[in-house]
């Protein structure tokens, strides 16, 4: 079961990511959008999307700095491992709060708001339910370990197993002994990414940089003193 979990499936998640973006980018350029829904209510917007996106950021730089950096580099740099657990800790509870609190803004505006509701997908509600699990598995896991239990240092394990899935080594019994929200939270996370090309959530992956070159665009007032009464019947 652990080599499927830890071994398998991963590398199942990460094709469906990949490959799931380019035939949406190939055959959905159009559909390629977070469909605003701003015109339909902004008031519980403007509270919600920047919360949420504010605590998302900062728990996407911390998994990649827990993740992607191996301990001994931090420590290399003078980081001890007291400092960084506890920096750790502190940014991704509050981060993991504003995100959960944005999310449930938004998801009580989806549900609550007639026209916002009517233009959410099965897809949606499907990767709102999936999101949700997984910052709320997460924000437990960090919570529980951390600060109400003694500690796990997933660095020594759950680290090193990420970047053996990338290193094309995949070690699955680095994941055997990890606590079991641990392994909830990674299990959703990977759905999450399964499902995420074909979900909203594709615009997290593109920027704008077509407007760093494209042209101004030239409004001219027009002069009501001097326009043409319009004609009747054909013009020349």
């Amino acid at each position: 079961m652990d080599l499927l979990l830890w071994a398998v499936l991963p590398y199942v998640a990460l094709t469906m990511f990949v490959v799931g973006h380019v035939w949406r980018y190939r055959y959905d350029k159009f559909g390629w959008t977070t469909r605003s829904s701003q015109l339909y209510e902004s008031r519980l917007l403007r509270i919600g999307s920047p919360l949420f996106h504010f605590g998302i950021l900062v728990v996407l730089l911390g998994h990649i700095g827990g993740l992607v950096i191996p301990k001994s580099w931090t420590e290399a740099a003078g980081i001890s491992e007291a400092a960084y657990h506890v920096t750790a800790v502190a940014l991704g509870t509050v981060a993991g709060v504003c995100t959960l609190a944005g999310l449930a803004i938004l998801v009580y505006r989806r549900r609550t708001v007639g026209p916002v509701f009517t233009a959410t997908t099965r897809n949606d509600k499907l990767m709102y339910a999936v999101l949700t699990l997984t910052i709320v598995l997460g924000l437990a896991a960090t919570v529980l370990a951390n600060l109400a239990g003694d500690g796990y240092d997933y660095r020594t394990t759950i680290s090193p197993w990420f970047r053996s899935v990338f290193a094309l080594s995949p070690r699955p019994a680095l994941m055997a002994g990890a606590p079991v929200l641990f392994k909830l939270h990674a299990l959703s996370a990977l759905a999450l990414f399964a499902i995420w090309p074909f979900t909203r959530l594709v615009h997290m992956l593109t920027a704008p940089i077509g407007y760093l070159t494209r042209p101004y665009v030239v409004y001219r007032s027009r002069d009501v003193a001097r326009t043409r009464p319009a004609r009747r019947g054909w013009t020349a």
